[in-house]
C-alpha cells in the first residue's frame, strides 16, 4: 500500500488463497486483515471480500494526487495564503509578552482565554460553561469519540463529508453509518434512522461543510433536535472548524443530549498551521477531554492559547478575516452561479468549497484535468451518496469563473454522438 502497488479500492486476495502462497495459517492471514482493519487501511466489501480503503493512511498521496505541472489546483480545500491574516508581529509580541518561562505548574487552559471562548459561544447561542482546549478540530474530535466508544460501536457521520473524519472513524474502529445531508445540514428522518439503528455518536459539522458547504439553518437546527431528545444518551459533537470564515452565525444543537461538545477551530481563518481548538460542552464530556489529555500531550502550548487571544482581540485581524470571508463568499456565489447559468447543479451554500453532483467521477476528473483543472474526486467525500467532484474557490480569480463553469459544464455533459473507431 505504501508504496503503491496496492492503489485505493484495490482487492486483497482471498484468506484462503494467501495463506496457502505464504504457507502460513489462514488465522494469521485472517489477523493480519483485521489489524489493517483496525488500522483504517483496508474495509470488509461484503462478498466482494476485503479491499485497500479509497482513504487510508498509508495511500494518502495516492488518494490525491498532486495537480501536475500547468494545471489549476482547485482540489487541496485550503484557504487562499494571500487572505490570511500575518502571524509574525504578533507572535512576537506574545514572545515579548513572557517575563519568566513557564514551567510545567502554569500548564492548562488559560483563563483569560477560556473567557473570550466563552463569550464567543454565548453569543452564537452555544451554552458554554465548560471549555477546554486541543490541539485542533481532529484532535478534539478524537478525544472525544475514544473517552466515549469502544471499537465497533456505531457513529453518524455526514455524506458526503469530511475525509480526514471518515479517517479517523475507520483506524478507532468504529463503524460509520451515513447520515445523508442537504444544503440545511443532515436530513432530520436520516438521523432519526441512524439515532434508532443505535449509533453512540453523532458528528454535525454547523456550517461551511466539507465539501458540499451546507449549513445547518433554524427550522433544520429545531427538528434535528427534536429527534436527538429522543436519545439523551448518545455524544453529539459538533464541528463549526470555519468559525470566523463563515458568513452564516450557527444555529447549534448543543445540550440537545446529556453528552455534547461543540468544537471550533482556528484553522480557516487564519491559517492551517494554527493548530488550536476551543471546546465547549458538558461538564463530564469536557472533563473527559481535559482528563485525557493531561495524561498525554498535557496541554496545549501557552504560546499558541495567547496567539490566538491577541488574534481574537486584534481589530485589524478582524477586518482582515472578514475581507477574507467577503471574497470567498463572491467567489463561491459567483462559481455557483455560472454553473447554474450552464444548467449544472451545483451546492455552495456557505464556505470554501462547491460539490457538483456528476454521472460519472473518473470521467468529470480527467475531462477537467485535459482542460487544465485539477478537481477532488467525490469518491473521498463519500459513503452511500451519488458520485460528485470538489471544487475549492480559494485559488480563483474573477476571470477564472466563466472559463471554470465552461469546463465543468463540458465535463459533466459531454458531447454526445455515434461512437467511431
Amino acid at each position: 500500500m505504501r508504496t503503491g502497488a496496492l492503489p485505493p479500492g484495490e482487492g486483497l486476495p482471498p484468506v484462503r488463497g494467501l495463506a496457502r502462497q505464504l504457507g502460513v495459517s489462514p488465522a494469521t492471514v485472517a489477523k493480519a486483515y483485521r489489524e489493517l482493519r483496525q488500522r483504517g487501511l483496508v474495509e470488509t466489501a461484503g462478498r466482494n471480500g476485503t479491499r485497500v480503503r479509497p482513504r487510508s493512511v498509508a495511500t494518502r498521496a495516492a488518494a490525491r494526487p498532486a495537480a501536475g505541472a500547468g494545471l489549476r489546483d482547485l482540489s487541496a480545500g485550503e484557504p487562499d495564503r494571500r487572505l490570511l491574516p500575518p502571524l509574525a508581529a504578533h507572535l512576537r509580541a506574545v514572545a515579548g509578552a513572557f517575563a519568566a518561562p513557564l514551567t510545567y505548574a502554569d500548564a492548562g487552559v488559560l483563563p483569560e482565554l477560556a473567557d473570550a471562548a466563552r463569550e464567543r459561544f454565548a453569543a452564537d447561542g452555544v451554552p458554554a460553561g465548560d471549555v477546554t482546549v486541543t490541539n485542533g478540530a481532529l484532535d478534539a474530535v478524537e478525544r472525544l469519540l475514544t473517552a466515549h466508544l469502544c471499537p465497533g460501536d456505531a457513529v453518524a457521520v455526514e455524506d458526503p463529508g469530511w475525509g480526514n473524519l471518515f479517517d479517523l472513524v475507520a483506524a478507532l474502529g468504529l463503524t460509520p453509518v451515513p447520515l445523508a445531508v442537504d444544503d440545511e445540514g443532515p436530513l432530520p428522518g436520516a438521523l432519526a434512522a441512524a439515532l434508532s439503528a443505535g449509533v453512540g455518536a453523532v458528528l454535525v459539522t454547523s456550517r461551511a461543510q466539507n465539501p458540499t458547504g451546507a449549513a445547518v439553518t433554524a427550522d433544520r437546527a429545531a427538528a434535528l433536535r427534536r429527534a436527538l431528545r429522543e436519545r439523551p444518551g448518545t455524544l453529539l459533537v459538533e464541528d463549526d472548524h470555519a468559525a470566523e470564515l463563515a458568513a452564516v452565525a450557527p444555529h447549534p444543537l448543543a445540550g440537545a443530549t446529556d453528552r455534547w461538545a461543540f468544537v471550533r477551530s482556528a484553522s480557516k481563518p487564519f491559517g492551517p498551521d494554527l493548530r488550536i481548538a476551543v471546546v465547549a460542552g458538558d461538564e463530564a464530556t469536557v472533563a473527559r477531554v481535559a482528563g485525557r489529555m493531561r495524561i498525554g500531550t498535557g496541554w496545549v502550548s501557552t504560546v499558541t492559547q495567547r496567539l490566538l487571544l491577541r488574534l481574537w482581540s486584534d481589530p485589524g485581524v478582524t477586518a482582515a478575516v472578514a475581507a477574507a470571508r467577503a471574497g470567498y463568499d463572491a467567489r463561491r456565489d459567483a462559481l455557483a452561479a455560472a454553473l447554474a447559468a450552464r444548467g449544472c447543479a451545483a451546492h455552495a451554500t456557505t464556505g470554501i468549497n462547491v460539490w457538483v453532483p456528476v454521472p460519472d467521477e473518473t470521467r468529470t476528473v480527467a475531462a477537467l484535468r485535459d482542460e487544465g483543472w485539477a478537481v477532488a474526486p467525490g469518491s473521498l467525500f463519500r459513503l452511500a451518496s451519488a458520485p460528485g467532484v470538489r471544487l475549492t474557490v480559494s485559488p480563483l480569480d474573477p476571470a477564472d469563473v466563466e472559463p471554470l463553469a465552461d469546463a465543468v459544464a463540458r465535463a459533466v455533459r459531454p458531447p454526445t454522438g455515434r461512437f467511431t473507431r
